[in-house]
Parts: C-alpha cells; structure tokens; sequence
C-alpha cells in the first residue's frame, strides 16, 4: 500500500487528488492512503439537510478565511483545518472482502489503535459515528469519519483532531450532534501531545495494519 503525503492542500485539490488515485486504484493499481491538512473548511454530505448544521453567516465564513464546500462523502457537516491529520484511503473492498459497514468499523479500529500508541483510550458509540474520548468526564470527538464508497472502491476517510484550533467547531453543529464537544489530542495530553509527524506515521501504520500490503511513502 502507498502512503502518500500531500501536506497542506485545500480540500478541492485533496478531492481531486483522491479522484486520481481512485480512478488508477479502480483500475487494479497499487492501493494507497492520502494524508493530508487541509486549510479551514466546512464540509457537509450528501445527507440531506446537512447544510442547516452550518450556524455561521456566509458573511462569517469569509471574515475568517472559512471556505464552506458540499462533498460527495456520506455523513454531517464537520470543520477541517490546519492541525487535524485526515487520512483518504483508496482500497478495494472486494480484496479484503470488506461490507461497506464492516470497512467503516475497521476504520474506526485504525483510529482507537493510532490513539493507543499515545496514551488516550478511543471509543466507538453506536448511535454516533467517529471516534471519542474522555476528556474531563464527558464524552467528546476526537475524529470525524465519512466515506463513499464508489465502483467497491473507497474514497474520504477520517479527519482527527491533533492541534486543531477547536474555535472554529463553534460555527457548526458537528455531525447534527448538538451539544456534544469535539476535542483534539493537544487539549486531551497537553505537553505530552504527540508532533504531527508521529500522529500521520501512526495512522498511516495502523491503516497498512487492518488493509494489508507493503508501503512505501512518496
């Protein structure tokens, strides 16, 4: 599998870069994984109605450099931005022989085991998908995930907060989740927080883990 890492990229270029990727990877190419920051972002699916869970202005959004973007992914609205690593695997289902329900679940696997090498127990939620923690007694979100799944090939992923500016959740309603709160890994571990470097290694790490294949980073 090929881990390649884009860097800062917006998220239309990431999109399109995907779409590369997906299409060499449909076509019985090498599998891979997109790591990616992107600048600030609001995203929302193609749930319908996904676009209410958006409370700033459009006036807002542009005072602070906030693009606002519909994707084609499957769940809610989320925010990314710098200091939130986001991971675009590109895999066949049919090689792992992967129900798009159980690739979700194995993606969230990835997660909880790349949070595990620094310390902080993650949890799945039944009725609420990404990936919590304890943080002060409450339950809060430390990773969105939304995937599509097109032609068994996969495209989006996960996006985990590691020094993510959390300000900016406050313009939405994440995931159409209400009052629930969203953290990051700076917040949850303070000095101990892991660099980004280490957070990309250790998703990209637990990825090849649960899909298979050797990687080789460009």
């Amino acid at each position: 599998m090929l881990v390649e890492d884009l860097g800062q990229l917006a998220y239309r270029q990431a999109w399109a870069a995907q779409e590369e990727s997906h299409a060499v990877v449909l076509g019985g190419g090498e599998e891979r994984v997109l790591l990616v920051e992107h600048p600030p972002v609001i995203t929302f699916g193609r749930r319908p109605g996904g676009e209410r869970n958006v409370l700033a202005s459009p006036d807002r959004l542009t005072e602070l450099g906030v693009e606002l973007v519909q994707s084609d992914r499957g769940g809610d609205v989320t925010f990314h931005g710098p200091g939130q690593v986001v991971a675009y695997p590109i895999i066949r289902l049919i090689d792992h022989r992967l129900s798009v329900g159980t690739y979700v679940q194995k993606l969230e696997d990835v997660v909880i085991a790349a949070l595990a090498h620094f310390g902080v127990t993650g949890e799945k939620d039944a009725s609420a998908i990404g990936i919590w923690v304890d943080d002060g007694g409450m339950l809060a979100k430390v990773c969105a995930l939304g995937v599509r799944i097109r032609r068994g090939v996969t495209l989006h992923g996960v996006a985990l907060n590691v020094s993510t500016d959390l300000a900016y959740f406050q313009l939405i309603n994440p995931c159409g989740l209400g009052a629930r709160p969203v953290t990051s890994l700076d917040r949850l571990l303070g000095d101990r927080a892991p660099r980004m470097e280490q957070v990309k290694e250790a998703i990209a790490r637990e990825i090849q883990a649960a899909f298979g294949g050797q990687s080789a980073a460009v």
